[in-house]
């Protein structure tokens, strides 16, 4: 947990892989889930120019009460002399993820509190939500650029229990408030038999449905960014994601972050016909939307060996671009993942469980993902091409250095056309079981049912 300082260090230069890994370029496509439809949205080129890709957000007073959660957290440049951060402009956005557990029934609904440019006014005023008494609230955030620093405001980062990296080093892309306390909270409930965590289902292609810690569907920095969505006016203001506010404002964009989670609940999950974990949103009665520590936990309940936590060389746990335990373990109690020791966060064995099992399953899911829209046509053509490019990149020397570590090739061949876009992609036979297990311990044993709930 950080004190008021503004934390203002930067994670270190490496590049990382996002679900939307070209949102720093020119971006013309946006995936985007509401109201369980997906969308496909133009995006500017223009917005591409010199973007700054180091912003601030700063944590409103009391952030996890229920006028915090209604206040709206304000983006900032970090260094203005790098140029402006514009919430509007999707290379820059942040988002806000809340879900809030009530300990005496054990359920859990979710509100995403608003970000809005510093000194302006939301398109729409943010719902003040009801909370349960003595409610648990916990906080994450993600980014679409390249790092988010937290500032607080009279003491928040202190009252949220705000974590964005350690000490002289931010994460990046991600933070967190009050995660652990959320989660504890949680798995209490699960026990109790209060919270029922739903199976994963199985999917059109025979197999159980992936999860967030599913070796078949992570990346380089797993479990990082939100499933949030906001509203973007035409003049740069912002709203929350609800009926009423999309009602209102006519011609408004969605807005969303690029992240794991939305890959997996938006477009995997459409292409398997598999359902995520979702919970009543505070902010828009009757709407059920997935969240990041849904979709952990039930990664948590449900995903069979090996299972995929965060190991030492995720780039957004490395500290001066070398491994650090004590940030690995920070990041991981923030998505419901149990400290380790340096041996079992172990980046080759992650490489060996990535090269057993992604390869095979993208394979297969090939009749199925090949007909679905990209989540980036500047990046792949189709779903399936994108997903190979992301599983080469992560595999290659400039994501986990797999190929470096296991001193193999790269499974995959993306085939790409003039303009760098990915139209193909072919598989190089897997020599057998390459030793793999499950080199991140903590998962349990797999479970199946007709859908994901």
């Amino acid at each position: 947990m950080f004190k008021q300082r503004k934390l203002s260090l930067q994670r270190p230069a490496r590049r990382r892989l996002s679900p939307l890994f070209l949102i720093g370029a020119s971006v013309p496509l946006l995936l985007a889930l509401v109201a369980g439809v997906v969308f496909i949205l133009p995006r500017s080129n223009s917005q591409a120019k010199a973007a700054n890709m180091d912003c601030t957000l700063i944590v409103p007073e009391n952030p996890l009460s229920a006028q915090g959660l209604a206040t709206p957290y304000q983006l900032m440049a970090t260094n203005p002399e790098k140029g402006p951060c514009r919430e509007a402009n999707p290379l820059q956005a942040a988002f806000v993820q809340g879900a809030v557990i009530d300990p005496g029934t054990g359920a859990i609904s979710a509100y995403d509190p608003l970000v809005v440019d510093k000194g302006t006014r939301p398109a729409a005023a943010p719902v003040v939500p009801q909370l349960p008494a003595n409610a648990i609230v916990g906080l994450w955030f993600g980014f679409n650029g390249t790092n988010l620093t937290l500032k607080g405001t009279n003491g928040s980062l202190t009252q949220g229990m705000c974590v964005n990296g350690v000490q002289g080093s931010i994460f990046g892309q991600f933070a967190y408030c009050n995660a652990p306390a959320f989660f504890n909270a949680a798995n209490q409930a699960i026990q109790a038999g209060q919270l029922q965590v739903p199976p994963l289902g199985t999917g059109n292609d025979g197999k159980t449905c992936p999860s967030v810690r599913d070796f078949t569907v992570v990346d380089m920095d797993q479990s990082d960014n939100v499933t949030t969505t906001y509203l973007t006016t035409s003049d740069g203001r912002t709203a929350q994601m609800n009926a009423t506010n999309a009602a209102a404002l006519h011609n408004a964009q969605v807005q969303v972050n690029a992240s794991d989670n939305r890959l997996l609940a938006v477009a995997l999950d459409g292409a398997l016909g598999c359902t995520p974990w979702m919970a009543p949103n505070l902010a828009d009665p009757g709407k059920m939307v997935p969240t990041l520590p849904l979709d952990e936990l039930q990664a948590a309940a449900n995903q069979a060996a090996p299972v995929a936590l965060v190991p030492m060389g995720d780039p957004m746990v490395l500290n001066n671009n070398k491994p650090d335990i004590n940030k690995v373990n920070a990041y991981r109690v923030g998505v419901d993942q149990a400290p380790v020791a340096n041996t079992t966060a172990s980046t080759r064995m992650y490489c060996t469980n990535l090269l057993n099992n992604a390869p095979a399953r993208l394979q297969l899911d090939m009749p199925l993902t090949q007909q679905r829209p990209s989540p980036d046509a500047a990046a792949a053509n189709s779903l399936f091409t994108f997903l190979a490019q992301r599983f080469a990149t992560t595999f290659g020397a400039n994501g986990l250095n797999c190929t470096g570590r296991l001193n193999v090739a790269n499974p995959i061949k993306v085939k790409t056309d003039g303009n760098g876009v990915a139209i193909a992609a072919t598989f190089k036979t897997n020599n057998g079981n390459n030793g793999g297990n499950n080199g991140n311990t903590g998962g349990k044993g797999g479970k199946k049912g007709k859908k994901r709930h």
